[in-house]
């Protein structure tokens, strides 16, 4: 059975840092490009970052430099280390594969920037 579990958010004051991990269960994790999405209110869930089985990570420019994606394929988990954080930043984080088919949508983890 598939299964991604995300923890780690919390409530953090602006310039915080937090540290986000996902564990993966039922699938070949370590043949998967992985990814963090995060959804804010009232939005459509976003990828934030990738990274592929060789540790290239693709991100978007607005998240480089406060952001870093990790991986751990001996233990099936998925990090982000998030920095610098920002009031826009509260968003409910994901972790998924990067490319379709997507798998089930775990619970998430949320993430909440005071000002």
């Amino acid at each position: 059975q598939v299964q991604l579990v995300e923890s780690g958010g919390g409530f953090v004051q602006a310039g915080g840092s937090l540290r986000l991990s996902c564990a993966a269960s039922g699938i070949n994790f370590r043949l998967n490009v992985m990814g963090w999405y995060r959804q804010l209110p009232g939005k459509q869930r976003e990828q934030v970052a990738t990274i592929q089985r060789s540790g290239t990570v693709t991100m978007p420019r607005k998240f480089q430099g406060r952001f870093t994606i990790s991986r751990d394929d001996s233990k099936n988990t998925l990090h982000l280390e998030m920095r610098d954080l920002r009031p826009e930043d509260t968003a409910i984080y994901y972790c998924n594969k990067a490319f379709d088919p997507l798998l089930a949508w775990g619970q998430g983890t949320e993430v909440t920037v005071s000002s």
